[in-house]
């Protein structure tokens, strides 16, 4: 079901290069940081036999990602390195694939695919602002690099240095981050798995807060994980989020992401509902965590939907139906 809905949405599509090819370094070295630091990625380098093609698999992937998928582009592009991550779960690839005519350059992910992972993604690009580009072919999942400053190297360098009014601002967002993480239970939002956006917009920044990890969506059963507030790692951004906003004003934030959240599942609902269907017949989670996480969400909710659920498809419906039924402002000018 899965294949069939990501192929009618343009995702599963065949690429010719997979992440197991990527396995066959011949080597490697580590990268460090402008300030000396392991960055624990390794810099990968392959057989010359090899590294010929795997360079032109990459750049055709590249021009399936962001282009026609055409030859025309690819005498202009180089890789000009490919890194391995050795921290995490995830083990991604990422790829430096620089236009030599300009010298601009971008990056793509290439990773394991694994259904929590796919969910997860799609459900960014339904229910949050942001845009997902991503593709997958069997066992290989290709992404777009997410730009941004990461959310511990932000918090460290940079959150005690901004202005009362710029925290006030990415205080504003960060409860925002907070409610769409819960609501379309997307868990593990440590500081290292997301990204702090800045817009520069007349006389003040603008902030947005962008997850970059999607391993954990509808599989812990403790909901406070889903709460980006919970996590020790994010405990610099609560606490100046509870010093320069009132309690009425979290409140009232929470209300317009929730809102929007709902608008989102109702504009998409054919989509969503597509998703949701092969959600409920997946098997995500183990039963136990099913069960916990329906306990504590039904403690919160009282929605008995909710306590009906039998697996995470029908918990994450459970819950975006809460949402639009509470959420959802009717507006009596809107012409139905």
């Amino acid at each position: 079901l899965l294949s069939n809905y990501l192929t009618a949405q343009g995702r599963n599509i065949k690429i010719p290069i997979f992440y197991d090819d990527l396995l066959r370094f011949q080597g490697a070295v580590e990268v460090f940081d402008a300030n000396g630091k392991d960055t624990l990625w390794i810099s990968c380098y392959y057989a010359e036999y090899e590294r010929d093609e795997i360079d032109l698999s990459l750049k055709q992937v590249y021009s399936i990602l962001h282009s026609d998928g055409s030859d025309s582009i690819i005498p202009y592009l180089n890789i000009d390195s490919i890194d391995f991550c050795t921290f995490g779960n995830t083990k991604p690839f990422r790829i430096k694939v620089r236009n030599i005519l300009n010298d601009n350059y971008i990056f793509l992910y290439i990773k394991k695919a694994d259904a929590s992972r796919i969910y997860g993604l799609e459900l960014e690009d339904i229910l949050s602002p942001n845009h997902i580009n991503f593709l997958v072919h069997r066992d290989t999942l290709i992404e777009e690099h997410i730009s941004g400053i990461p959310g511990d190297t932000y918090i460290s360098e940079y959150l005690n240095t901004i202005s009362e009014q710029d925290k006030r601002a990415l205080a504003k967002e960060f409860v925002k981050f907070n409610e769409r993480c819960f609501v379309r239970l997307l868990a593990d939002m440590r500081s290292y798995n997301y990204v702090i956006v800045i817009t520069y917009d007349f006389d003040r920044k603008q902030y947005r807060i962008r997850a970059v990890d999607f391993d954990q969506q509808s599989y812990e059963g403790n909901p406070k994980v889903y709460k980006p507030q919970f996590l020790k790692e994010n405990n610099a951004l609560v606490n100046m989020s509870l010093k320069v906003l009132a309690k009425e004003s979290i409140e009232q934030y929470e209300k317009e992401e929730r809102s929007l959240l709902a608008k989102r599942a109702k504009s998409e609902h054919k989509r969503l509902n597509h998703l949701i269907k092969c959600m409920k017949k997946d098997i995500i989670s183990s039963p136990e965590k099913v069960k916990q996480l329906k306990k504590g969400l039904f403690n919160l909710t009282g929605d008995v939907r909710i306590k009906r659920s039998k697996n995470m498809g029908e918990l994450l419906n459970a819950v975006l139906q809460f949402v639009i039924r509470n959420y959802q402002n009717e507006n009596p000018y809107i012409i139905k």
